[in-house]
This record gives C-alpha cells, sequence and structure tokens, in this order.
C-alpha cells in the first residue's frame, strides 16, 4: 500500500520567490518525496521547477535543498510535518 502524501513545511529563499508573481518565502504543501514537492511548487508557481531542477532531473548545482537538517536529493522521502529549506549556493572569492 503507498504511503499517503502527508503536510511538509516549505522555505524558500526570498530572492528565488519575488521572480514569481505572490511567491511566498513558506508554504504548506502534501508530498512524499523532494521531488513531489518540486511538483507541487510549479503548480503554485509555474517555472519554479526550472529554477530548481535541472533536465536529469536533479536538484541544481547551486541549489541546495535539506530536508529536517540533512542535505537531500529528488528522491528523498519526507515524512509528515518535515522541515524542508531550499537554499541557494553562495561563493565568494
Amino acid at each position: 500500500m503507498a504511503e499517503e502524501a502527508a503536510p511538509v513545511k516549505v522555505r524558500l529563499p526570498a530572492h528565488l520567490v519575488r521572480l514569481f508573481p505572490d511567491g511566498e518565502t513558506y508554504v504548506e504543501l502534501e508530498a512524499r518525496t523532494v521531488d513531489e514537492m518540486m511538483r507541487q511548487l510549479e503548480a503554485l508557481w509555474p517555472g519554479m521547477r526550472d529554477r530548481l531542477c535541472d533536465e536529469r532531473p536533479a536538484v541544481r548545482r547551486h541549489i541546495n535543498v535539506f530536508v529536517d537538517g540533512r542535505r537531500a536529493r529528488l528522491d528523498t522521502p519526507l515524512r509528515p510535518g518535515a522541515d524542508v529549506f531550499v537554499l541557494t549556493a553562495i561563493s565568494g572569492g
């Protein structure tokens, strides 16, 4: 029996959501995996997935996704109530 999608808490960087009308830095979604979460974000804000994922598909190199404090990939499962942070990589010189 497949697990039902459960609500998860997603936090997005402000400079990313500014690119989307009505974008929000915090949203609760129902998803079983990071990939499902990405699809939900795409449904809310078309084009969001392309900013976060590449064509392989995988999370883009300059994007970091953390689930409950651990780095995640698209196939990472999400527990009910999981805290998900989407961050952009910072580099300097």
